[in-house]
């Protein structure tokens, strides 16, 4: 066969071997991943007509409170069951929810509302959709990390203790400003905890964002002034402000804190913007005593919970809503740069009610 030949030959077959394997493609069977992001929601029996999160954000809500949600459907499933007097299944519902970490008070306070609201011959689903109901309005609605102001860049100050993943925070924060096509700077001001300096330029590096530091050891006030100026004089949309991993029982600690909180509105009379605080969600009922710490300090405007899809203990989040009145704004769901997401009430509930 002549050259000129042979090419044809080859090049059709190599046409058609594409078409096939294209077919194919199109042909292949959605993953189970896949089904569960197409799938729509189903709808809570008994349920009154209310908010409903978008399917794709309530099945990253689902997968990441299995284990509260496995924690709490135990007691769910006597409690909302149809036998027994009404006080003795909510007698067992109490028991649950404190079982899910949503605190002794917080419990108490929404089964006293269903007692007020429930009648004897309600059926399951009825209980059920109270009980969405309460935990809904206890938790309030979802609000947004505060937007930037008029003039030079938003100042996000992040508190938290060691080991919360407050530097993970950071760096996945960062790396979503950047997605946005915003501009960011960062300051690594936990200069006490060794290697947080360089756990911090790691992340940047990562995001594409520089990183203002100094030696470790220095004063992290002076390391967050710096870097504010530094944002207004780049023109830097956002500046996130790291912050020692303070104990909230060392009171000296706490002191450094403010006066972190002091210099920073010597750089920007009105910052910062927002001051999240970042619990980690495995410790439970401790989070609670660490809000108020801090919240009585820098003000808190805004909680980060991580490793909720590492916990049982998930109902804190109802806890910080209702006992501190603090919104959670953003969650962690996974390892993932991209598993920092936004807070959403409704997939919260339904994902630790589960389905009925």
């Amino acid at each position: 066969m002549d050259a000129p030949v042979e090419a044809i030959v080859a090049a059709t077959v190599a046409a058609l071997a594409l078409g096939a394997g294209g077919w194919l493609l199109l042909r292949r069977p959605a993953a189970p991943a896949e089904l569960e992001e197409l799938a729509p929601r189903p709808a809570l029996p008994g349920a009154a007509p209310g908010p409903v999160a978008p399917a794709s954000i309530t099945s990253r809500f689902f997968a990441g409170l299995a284990r509260s949600r496995e924690a709490l459907a135990r007691g769910l499933g006597r409690a909302l069951g149809a036998e027994g007097p009404l006080d003795e299944r909510l007698d067992q519902l109490e028991e649950a929810l404190i079982g899910a970490d949503v605190g002794v008070g917080t419990a108490s306070s929404l089964t006293a509302a269903l007692r007020r609201r429930a009648r004897p011959e309600d059926p399951p689903e009825r209980l059920r959709a109270l009980l969405r109901e309460e935990l809904l309005a206890s938790i309030g609605s979802a609000q947004a990390i505060a937007a930037a102001p008029a003039q030079g860049p938003l100042v996000i100050l992040v508190v938290g203790v060691n080991g919360s993943g407050k530097t993970t925070t950071i760096g996945k924060l960062a790396a979503r400003y950047t997605r946005e096509g915003k501009r960011v700077l960062l300051a690594a001001g936990d200069t006490f905890r060794a290697g947080a300096i360089e756990q911090l330029k790691v992340w940047g590096e990562r995001a594409g964002v520089p990183v203002v530091a100094h030696q470790e050891g220095a004063d992290p006030a002076a390391v967050i002034f710096d870097a504010v100026k530094a944002g207004r004089a780049r023109g830097v949309d956002v500046v996130i402000c790291d912050t020692a991993g303070r104990l909230q029982a060392q009171r000296l600690l706490m002191d450094e804190l403010a006066k972190v909180l002091r210099v920073l509105r010597k750089a920007d009379p009105t910052a910062p913007h927002e001051v999240l605080l970042v619990l980690d969600a495995t410790i439970g009922q401790n989070a609670i005593s660490q809000a108020r710490e801090f919240g009585q300090v820098v003000g808190v405007t805004g909680v980060v919970l991580t490793k909720l899809d590492g916990t049982a203990r998930g109902g804190v989040v109802v806890a910080v809503g209702r006992d501190l009145g603090l919104p959670v704004k953003l969650v962690g769901l996974g390892e993932a740069a991209d598993d920092l997401r936004d807070f959403d009430p409704v997939a919260f509930v339904d994902a630790l009610l589960g389905p009925a």
